[in-house]
């Protein structure tokens, strides 16, 4: 029998409980930090004087620094243990947003994000692989599907935030704002355990075979920690590309179009935008987050357990590329709502899938630097994204650029035939 949000986390133990609590606002901090960029991009195109190649630029630092960040993590994750990478990688971009608003020049600026990006990107598999190794095979893709629709209300909260902020205090105190998520780890040291197949795993002990790798004896652990290059071999090396790619694709199509979604909305028509200024693209941003991004994020892991996960990637993805051309066309503000509402349920709402798939296709010992790979190593190949879509932006318009992002979402559509059926997999 299905059940929903609420009867899944009654039906979960308080460890369980703990650890979706810790992992979800750790992402929804991440959002936090990670979009008032966004946010406040058009003043900061104003007051440090950047086109909008530039600010592209400074935003594609940061999904480069995230991809790095999420290789490191995950070293870290599987050596050190998923709670106190987790725990370093939210006060490494709480500190760095802090350090955002003291920047007075855009190579300031540009190193702070490029920092913040490390921690941006270790905080997803940290928190992915934690939650997926704590909660019971048949509630996991709910479990994580939860943990990815916090991203939704972190972006929500940042848009609530930054707009009155900046307008009364400016563009730096909606940056000193995103120290506050450090405050959370002094819950997590205390209040969340560690992962107990990772401590199982961390101990020394014979066995004949490990993760479907023949090893004769010794520790597996450190078997497993020297050989990371299991997930290039057979039967993992497909998957992993596949993986790989399809976060690619859509990484590419959502940091393109909502790095560029805010000042698309707010900037005057004549400049190739929609000219709804800083709060009526406030209340587009938060209604989009809520009843957009948050529901599709969090219905990803019903969808997968009803149809499968293959099937529930491709129907996401391919929604969201066809929605997008009409929403780029879209001029009156209902049209905008509504599409765009759409835009976020589906083009958000496949992430999901990455943790899920992904936790059920790669061993433990290699789990977290697995998911750092296949999903921050994607952000790095995306980092292209808000650079691309500003430089045609500044050619074609901002209209024209966004059917780039469509492209996107269809090819990680394709790359979704490539990936196997994981549903009712139990992890070891």
């Amino acid at each position: 029998m299905a059940i929903g949000p609420i009867q899944l986390i009654r039906q979960a133990t308080p460890i369980q409980r703990r650890t979706l609590l810790a992992a979800s606002l750790g992402w929804a901090l991440d959002a936090f930090d990670a979009m008032l960029y966004a946010l406040v991009l058009a003043l900061l195109m104003r007051d440090l004087g950047m086109s909008k190649t530039t600010a592209g630029l400074l935003g594609t630092l940061t999904l480069l620094a995230s991809g790095v960040g999420g290789v490191l993590f995950g070293f870290l994750a599987d050596r050190m243990g998923r709670k106190q990478a987790l725990m370093l990688s939210i006060l490494t971009y709480s500190v760095c947003s802090f350090a955002s608003g003291l920047a007075t020049s855009v190579a300031m600026l540009a190193a702070a994000r490029f920092l913040l990006g490390l921690g941006m990107g270790g905080e997803w598999n940290t928190g992915a692989t934690l939650v997926a190794e704590t909660w019971p095979t048949e509630f996991r893709a709910k479990a994580i599907s939860v943990v990815q629709s916090s991203w939704a209300i972190g972006f929500a909260a940042a848009a609530l935030v930054a707009g009155p902020v900046a307008r009364y205090f400016g563009w730096g105190a909606v940056f000193f704002i995103g120290i506050l998520p450090a405050l959370l780890t002094l819950w997590i040291r205390r209040g969340v355990p560690e992962s107990v197949m990772w401590e199982e795993r961390r101990l020394p002990r014979s066995r004949n075979q490990d993760e479907g790798v023949s090893a004769a004896g010794g520790d597996a652990r450190s078997y497993i920690s020297t050989n990371f290059r299991i997930i290039f071999r057979p039967p993992y090396a497909r998957h992993t590309i596949a993986l790989l790619l399809f976060n690619f694709f859509g990484m590419f199509a959502w940091w393109g179009l909502f790095t560029w979604m805010p000042p698309y909305l707010s900037l005057p028509v004549s400049q190739g935008g929609r000219g709804f200024g800083v709060i009526g693209t406030t209340a587009l941003l938060v209604e989009l987050n809520l009843f957009g991004m948050f529901p599709g994020y969090a219905s990803f892991g019903w969808v997968a357990d009803r149809l499968g996960r293959q099937r529930a990637f491709l129907l996401y993805s391919s929604a969201a590329a066809l929605i997008i051309p009409l929403y780029a066309a879209a001029q009156s503000p209902i049209f905008l709502m509504i599409l765009g509402t759409l835009v976020a349920f589906f083009g958000t709402g496949i992430f999901s899938g990455s943790g899920i798939v992904g936790s059920e296709i790669f061993p433990t010992g290699v789990r977290a630097r697995a998911l750092g790979f296949t999903y921050s190593g994607a952000r790095t190949l995306s980092a292209v994204a808000p650079l691309v879509i500003g430089r045609v932006a500044q050619t074609r318009g901002l209209s024209w650029a966004f059917y780039l992002c469509g492209a996107g979402y269809l090819l990680a559509a394709l790359m979704t035939t490539q990936l196997p059926e994981t549903r009712g997999k139990t992890l070891e």
